[in-house]
């Protein structure tokens, strides 16, 4: 198109030359050191006093841990390995079976990127000019409407199969014991959102604190993360983080370059054609994301698709916050949805490491995407309220 060769780079370095994007590293190598203690296990026994005696328990115990183990991770695949990694084994030994325990654990792993802090938001806030701060706020109500909603369908299939035993309530002690063993994991939201919400610390502030509190709980305090991890910690994060990065470098110059041959206008143009009522632009756009989830990673999803749509959806008067928290539901189930589910892959492979206990059957990409549909419907639902009712995103931001 006459654009010389060197536009490439200077493009690709422009997109990551942002504070904003700091984020991004600081959260992710957060989320890794708090993967290697046991920070999972403190949550796991929270969730277990408080839903473990219902119908189902420990599909719901699944659901609440990775709801817990979002705010500390901020990625669905982070959440599926860890709480996964624990749950799949102890629920093929309570005799449910293994196809059924991976599906639950993919399809609550989703809840790692709504629940803040969450990758895919600081994407959408850097892109679109939104507050990052006021869209980890608006996704807290958002993501508890996931879960109940993937803990009554889980309840469903629980009662009508007969899977599963029911444990006893667990008394008030244990609950206490239970939150005060697992104070460190529950601070990490307190003090990511607080500082973020209370205007002590921007974003990319949190996320650096957050490393902090991390180092200073894993290496000091449950003595679990030993220096010469910090080694295989950060090559991991690096690895994440590279690609990430690349994603954002490389989608953000194809989306300026369909911005300088007018095929984003033409885009943006089309979708108002189509529909200038905003009910019927938001299914369009739900469509749209949850087919682009089937085949696109979040993160190029979010920096692909944004600045054609984003655009059209305040020029119809839908508030940007809104759209975020739409945007990110639908890339959350696009991580279980298949082919390219990858919640699913990473659920299988924490299935195929660990010995079955009960369900010999091994558990294929074929087999999971039967299983799984319940819980997408699920969230589908969950999604088209979370759509057509702004309140579920804007009742705690205070008539901001």
């Amino acid at each position: 198109g006459g654009l010389p060769p060197v536009f490439l780079a200077q493009k690709m370095y422009s997109a990551l030359d942002s504070f904003p994007l700091l984020a991004v590293p600081f959260f992710i190598v957060a989320g890794d050191i708090m993967q290697k203690g046991t920070i999972a296990n403190s949550l796991l026994a929270v969730s277990r006093c408080l839903v473990g005696h219902i119908k189902g328990g420990m599909a719901h115990i699944s659901i609440l841990t990775s709801l817990f183990y979002g705010a500390l991770s901020g990625s669905a695949a982070a959440t599926v390995a860890a709480v996964g990694g624990i749950m799949i084994p102890a629920m093929e030994k309570e005799g449910y079976p293994k196809e059924f325990a991976t599906a639950v654990n993919s399809t609550s792993g989703c809840l790692g990127i709504m629940i803040p802090p969450s990758i895919p938001l600081i994407l959408f806030g850097s892109t679109a000019g939104v507050s990052i701060s006021d869209l980890f706020v608006a996704t807290i109500v958002p993501g508890i409407l996931m879960g109940c909603a993937l803990v009554l369908v889980s309840y469903v299939i629980c009662v009508r199969r007969k899977y599963g035993k029911t444990v006893a309530r667990a008394k008030f002690a244990e609950m206490l014991k239970a939150l005060y063993e697992a104070k460190w994991a529950i601070m990490v939201p307190v003090i990511v959102l607080g500082g973020i919400y209370g205007g002590l610390t921007t974003p990319t502030e949190a996320a650096a604190v957050s490393v902090v509190y991390g180092l200073v709980v894993g290496v000091f305090i449950y003595r679990e993360v030993k220096m010469k991890d910090m080694i295989d910690i950060l090559v991991d994060s690096g690895k994440t983080t590279g690609g990430i990065m690349l994603i954002i470098g490389a989608a953000t110059l194809f989306s300026y370059v369909c911005t300088v041959f007018g095929i984003a206008q033409a885009a943006q143009a089309l979708l108002l054609e189509i529909s200038g009522n905003k009910y019927i632009f938001l299914l369009i756009v739900n469509v749209i994301f949850l087919i682009a989830g089937c085949f696109v990673d979040a993160n190029s999803a979010m920096y692909i698709f944004i600045p054609i749509m984003y655009p059209v959806a305040t020029q119809l008067g839908i508030d940007p916050v809104h759209f975020g928290v739409i945007a990110t539901v639908n890339l959350a189930i696009g991580q279980v949805t298949p082919p390219v589910g990858v919640n699913l892959f990473v659920a299988i492979g924490v299935s195929e490491k660990l010995q079955g206990l009960r369900d010999k059957t091994k558990v294929t990409i074929v087999s999971m995407s039967k299983a799984v549909w319940p819980q997408i419907v699920a969230c589908i639902i969950a999604l088209l309220l979370i759509t057509y009712v702004p309140w579920f995103s804007t009742v705690l931001l205070f008539g901001k």
